[in-house]
């Protein structure tokens, strides 16, 4: 038996995926601990794995009101994450996950978790890196839509030359905002890293991409040793919960409904999307299900006919039996819409979002409809043209059957019991 050590930071979209491998590796006899926000700790618990909190918390972030605000930012969100979230705690990071780390036989890091390779590094422990979605690549040959930047859509073909200049301007960029880890890295008597955030976040012991093939294949200058798994699934708001009452009746009393959600993060700032959605329900005339959260603003000022609003409800059991999803195009929600096999309509807010949209657009099943122009009249177009036209629902369907066939949590775990090994 081996102890796995997984840390990770973020949305449900980040821990899920870590909860599904954690959960598998258990089953194989491991011993797994789960290091991430104190926020998580019942729900890792619950399903019987190992917690280690891991600072900065989101509960006590999430008091800053203004602070979902500036994570999602369409075009300062990720250096707000990187700078003031990672950045500015990655002593406290180091130091609660060192404690964790002595006994581990495998530390498994995400993407922004910058404490984890330093560990790795001073423990001499071996350790393998995950990213959850394509645009962490960074890829010349398969260039990565940037949040706040649509500009840069213009240059999409203008081959791999140019977005190898690109990147050099990025590391440039990004080496300046990774001072800290480099003042860590000297503290505790290591070299300095070239470039910690595009470099440094990839093992030299493997990668794995924990998303699926449909959505990117290798590039030839993707990190060496990377292993696409397949999405590892998990989607329970709390061990063994599944549809709630409400939901299931309503499913089962018509026809399938589009469902209007905007993950567990965008939901914090979600304005008028809910508005809107309703008022394009209205113009099509159809049913629809409001994933709205617990912020009471979301939900809509009066009951209408042939709509439900909920706080949440797992994607896994609801998707399969919706006509159409609009989201905001977290991975997670992307994955399991995916899979269910229908169409999607995506308003990106930020960070990987939109990368994640122009891929679903590229696979034939979905539309965006940009977060500024989110607009009952556009969405209702946009949505009569899913509904209506078959090529959607059967692109959709060719991207589930390639996801069926993928076992992103076995694959995982072959890899990460092979690390030990």
């Amino acid at each position: 038996m081996a102890h796995f050590a997984l840390t990770t930071f973020g949305s449900l979209g980040d821990l899920h995926p870590y909860i599904a491998v954690g959960m598998g590796l258990r089953e194989r006899g491991h011993r797994v601990t789960i290091a991430t926000s104190e926020v998580y700790r019942a729900k890792v618990e619950g399903e019987g794995l190992g917690f280690h909190p891991v600072r900065p918390d989101l509960a006590e972030l999430q008091k800053d009101p203004e602070f979902m605000t500036r994570v999602l930012h369409p075009r300062k969100g990720t250096e707000y994450i990187i700078r003031n979230l990672m950045m500015a705690w990655i002593e406290q990071s180091y130091q609660d996950l060192k404690d964790l780390a002595g006994d581990a036989d495998l530390l498994v890091g995400h993407p922004i978790a910058f404490a984890t390779p330093i560990v790795a590094e001073e423990l001499g422990k071996p350790w393998i890196s995950v990213v959850l979605q394509p645009v962490a690549m960074v890829s010349a040959f398969d260039p990565p839509s940037i949040s706040g930047a649509p500009f840069l859509e213009w240059f999409r073909g203008f081959g791999p030359m140019f977005w190898k200049q690109f990147g050099k301007v990025a590391r440039i960029v990004l080496r300046s905002w990774s001072g800290p880890v480099n003042r860590l890295r000297r503290r505790v008597g290591l070299r300095e890293a070239p470039n910690p955030l595009l470099d440094g976040m990839f093992s030299p012991f493997g990668t794995q991409a924990w998303f699926s093939e449909v959505l990117a294949q290798p590039q030839p200058d993707w990190p060496p040793k990377t292993v696409i798994t397949g999405f590892p699934f998990y989607d329970k708001l709390a061990p063994g919960e599944g549809l709630s009452t409400e939901l299931r009746d309503f499913l089962d009393a018509g026809p399938p409904p589009v469902v209007f959600t905007l993950g567990s993060s965008a939901v914090f700032e979600a304005g008028d999307f809910f508005t809107e959605s309703v008022g394009a329900v209205r113009r099509l005339k159809c049913r629809a299900v409001l994933l709205v959260g617990d912020d009471p603003r979301n939900r809509p000022a009066r009951e209408s006919p042939g709509i439900v609003a909920a706080p949440y409800a797992p994607y896994s059991e609801l998707f399969p039996r919706t006509a159409a999803v609009v989201h905001s195009g977290g991975v997670g929600t992307t994955a399991q819409t995916l899979r269910a096999g229908v169409p999607m309509c995506v308003s990106p807010w930020s960070n990987d979002q939109p990368d994640n949209a122009r891929r679903c657009v590229n696979l034939g099943v979905a539309r965006v409809v940009p977060r500024s122009g989110y607009r009952a009249s556009r969405v209702a177009a946009e949505l009569e043209r899913l509904l209506t036209e078959g090529s959607f629902r059967d692109a959709a369907a060719r991207a589930a059957a390639v996801i069926a066939r993928e076992d992103g949590v076995a694959r995982a775990c072959d890899g990460l019991e092979s690390a030990v090994r």
